[in-house]
């Protein structure tokens, strides 16, 4: 039976939203999908009470290097064999989901942020078809008006050893993001050779990386034509990035707007959109979907 590993990485501020997302995946999942949370130690007792027989609560340690430490007072850590410049946290948590994503056994592991809920049925076959990993490719919309995801492109064709190029390029962001943990192995040793560095310490020396991105620019021009035989352009996630919070009846109008494939609501964190606000509408609309 196909299997499929959740990679969720939290913290305490997003524990309340990462306690529904985990609710949503235990009711829409299938009994295949494991979810794996993956916090910082300082976090763990706060996540201990979500543990399961589907759901397991990890240390970021377990994942990065010995070599990499966390400095005191800061969102900043620091890779004592290349210790300038320090890694900012969100440059962190992608080297995390990259090591996670290579660790677990499974066919699909599907990066799912906290703020992210299921509302509709999924499984290992949502994301594979003949063996191939669904993989999310946007055609030609990185132009110079998305100037950070210009930047992700020139760091992953760094990384990967491309020669230059100028937009548009694809996009490869999304949410949630699957990917194939076989080609996340074989996208770190390419790092591996052509930096002459371990991968982290790579990925972690740069300014302006995504960890999508990096793993879309592998797909498309350094694995095997297999690899792209399940190719979308659809997230199956309707999503609201703005930081701009939503009243119950803007949230339950976008939520009227989930298209048929859709399995998944994002609404940022960052929007400070209330609890109450999301729990009331999105209990509704899953009740609604099943």
């Amino acid at each position: 039976m196909p299997r499929l590993a959740i990679v969720t990485p939290s913290y305490a501020p997003d524990a309340e939203l990462c306690a529904d997302l985990v609710r949503s995946v235990l009711v829409h999942g299938s009994a295949s999908v494991q979810h794996h949370i993956i916090v910082p130690p300082r976090d763990l007792k706060l996540f201990a009470h979500l543990r399961d027989s589907r759901v397991q609560i990890h240390p970021t340690s377990d994942f990065l290097p010995g070599s990499v430490l966390p400095v005191p007072g800061t969102n900043l850590n620091v890779n004592l064999r290349r210790p300038w410049p320090p890694i900012r946290g969100w440059v962190l948590q992608q080297i995390t989901k990259l090591a996670a994503a290579s660790h677990f056994d499974a066919d699909v592991v599907l990066l799912v942020d906290s703020d992210t809920e299921f509302v509709r049925p999924f499984g290992p076959e949502t994301y594979l078809q003949d063996g191939v990993v669904r993989f999310y490719r946007l055609p030609h919309a990185v132009d110079n008006q998305l100037p950070r995801h210009v930047l992700w492109h020139h760091a992953a064709r760094r990384l990967l050893g491309l020669p230059p190029a100028e937009p548009p390029f694809h996009d490869y962001v999304n949410m949630p993001c699957a990917w194939s943990p076989a080609l996340v192995r074989a996208m770190q040793r390419r790092i591996g050779e052509v930096t002459g560095r371990p991968w982290q310490s790579a990925v972690g020396g740069q300014l302006h990386v995504s960890e999508m991105m990096l793993y879309g620019v592998f797909v498309d021009h350094l694995a095997d034509e297999s690899a792209r035989g399940f190719t979308r352009s659809d997230m199956m996630c309707r999503n609201h990035y703005d930081e701009v919070p939503l009243t119950e009846n803007e949230l339950r109008s976008f939520s009227d707007d989930l298209a048929d494939g859709d399995i998944a609501v994002m609404v940022s964190a960052k929007s400070g959109t209330p609890r109450s606000v999301r729990r009331s509408v999105l209990d509704t609309l899953a009740q609604r979907s099943d």
